[in-house]
């Protein structure tokens, strides 16, 4: 808990305005994180805190908990998609992956509508987007916005990772620009990225993305982050 303190002060102090403190159901370190900062007023007005969770009903509940009594929060829901994780760990349909990712967008919206104190912020990240059939990753994100009734106004965060970076950065620029042009009403959606580093390319991923039309990145210092790493937020920003 300590260490995760000193690194969380530490961002703020280079100025990050959106921080992913955690995934609060995962451990009670995590949990009573998250607790720490909002009981001891840590989060800045400015500061919007992220929290990731699983499409499941119990975690989502567990997740809310924790932001409980925060100003600004995106919710960072994921469920995996790809083609071969629904044929081989879940043994489900497209319509029943999509199923799982509308049912967590629902249940946000019920726990959000009860914390009117909170301004919330919707993410969603279709797990695996490099190894997933484009229009199919369409097609779920934008059940996702419809479910959310998203608008330009209230926007969602539709992430796109290049999970254990399966693809080149071309590739994944050119799935990035096609999943832009394709999704329907685009206006109601910002679109971020999240390359991992498994090639060492997560920084060409990001700037061809970028060029492709993401607007948001999430990044890690040096590109410390999950399994090989993610890119690397120092590279990206003396870039």
């Amino acid at each position: 808990l300590e260490e995760k303190l000193e690194f969380y002060q530490f961002l703020l102090e280079l100025g990050f305005k959106e921080i992913e403190v955690g995934f609060p159901a995962a451990s009670e370190t995590e949990f009573e994180f998250l607790r720490t900062i909002i009981e001891e007023h840590m989060i800045p007005d400015d500061v919007w805190i992220q929290v990731l969770t699983q499409s499941r009903p119990h975690i989502i509940k567990k997740t809310f908990e924790a932001i409980k009594g925060a100003k600004n929060v995106v919710v960072h829901l994921y469920n995996s998609t790809s083609f071969a994780q629904r044929q081989q760990v879940f043994r489900k349909s497209e319509d029943e992956i999509v199923d799982i990712a509308v049912s967590g967008a629902k249940t946000f919206d019920e726990y959000a509508a009860k914390m009117p104190e909170t301004n919330f912020r919707f993410e969603y990240s279709p797990e695996s987007f490099s190894g997933t059939e484009m229009d199919n990753a369409v097609a779920i994100c934008a059940a996702v916005m419809e479910a959310l009734g998203s608008t330009k106004e209230n926007p969602v965060i539709l992430n796109l990772p290049n999970t254990v970076e399966l693809c080149t950065p071309n590739t994944y620029a050119d799935q990035v620009e096609y999943f832009i042009r394709h999704l329907p009403n685009r206006e109601a959606a910002i679109i971020s990225i999240h390359p991992h580093n498994d090639r060492g390319c997560g920084v060409a991923d990001a700037e061809l993305a970028v060029l492709a039309g993401a607007q948001r990145i999430e990044c890690c210092l040096f590109g410390n982050g999950e399994r090989t790493g993610n890119v690397d937020a120092v590279t990206l920003a003396m870039n």
